[in-house]
């Protein structure tokens, strides 16, 4: 009986320690069911906050996209004020000039006007004062080239004939103000074309020093004439260095 009793209180006792390690084990898989849901959560919670961080991140560099092409563009927008501002201020400047231009035409005209009133005379007679005025002008230039012509003429003459009657060598003189350059230099044959001939004055056997930077090169003679240029050779002797295209000639005897 003693045994009995003794088997039945291990067996609960077996019994209440089952109990219990159900009831331990029971609370530590609820506690690991409860971490694990914790972390579950957690990593759910984690990923949902990363997602919307990259979603976060690829709407803020798609709004830096935006507000860079946003700002070219404005930057472009601004150049080109810029350069319209500037257009249309150099032709409100041109405006300005061409009012102030008119306004001074204007004042000329109005001064025009008040000195033709001021002659009585009719519209027909000052156009015929003015056509006879240009006309008087036309012939007076023609005038005083013909007497340049006539001038040089005399003066070639002149010196011809010295040269022909006149004692001993005969010096033929240029005019003072006389300016030419060479334009064409032979070195075999030693003569230079300049590029001033009768209507500046040039005479047949007139000497002509050659300077560059003021320095004497040489001194030509003229052998030939034609209107705006002539011939001449170097003078023997005379030659102090290289003749080139561009030196400068001025008289060697130039008249008083």
């Amino acid at each position: 009986m003693l045994i009995r009793i003794s088997l039945i209180l291990a067996l609960l006792a077996a019994l209440a320690v089952g109990v219990v390690n159900v009831v331990v084990v029971k609370d530590k898989i609820n506690t690991l069911v409860t971490d694990r849901n914790t972390q579950r959560d957690g990593r759910r919670t984690a990923e949902s906050g990363w997602n919307q961080s990259k979603k976060d991140l690829a709407k803020a560099k798609e709004d830096l996209t935006l507000s860079q092409q946003e700002l070219a563009a404005a930057k472009t927008e601004r150049e080109k004020a810029v350069v319209l501002a500037a257009a249309q201020s150099k032709r409100a400047d041109e405006l300005a000039d061409k009012l102030a231009k008119m306004a001074q035409d204007l004042d000329a005209t109005q001064t025009q006007l008040a000195a033709y009133k001021a002659t009585g005379r009719t519209a027909e007679q000052v156009g015929q004062l003015a056509r006879s005025l240009k006309d008087t002008t036309e012939a007076l230039e023609v005038a005083n080239e013909e007497k340049i012509v006539l001038l040089h003429t005399v003066t070639r003459l002149t010196n011809e004939l010295a040269k022909y009657i006149g004692p001993g060598d005969y010096i033929v003189k240029l005019r003072a103000d006389l300016r030419g350059k060479i334009l064409v230099v032979d070195p075999k044959w030693d003569f230079v074309v300049l590029n001033i001939g009768e209507s500046q004055g040039v005479i047949e056997d007139g000497e002509l020093l050659v300077s560059r930077d003021g320095k004497l090169v040489a001194k030509v003679v003229v052998r030939s004439v034609e209107k705006n240029r002539c011939i001449a050779n170097v003078i023997p002797g005379w030659k102090l260095g290289e003749v080139i295209e561009g030196d400068e000639v001025t008289p060697a005897h130039p008249a008083s």
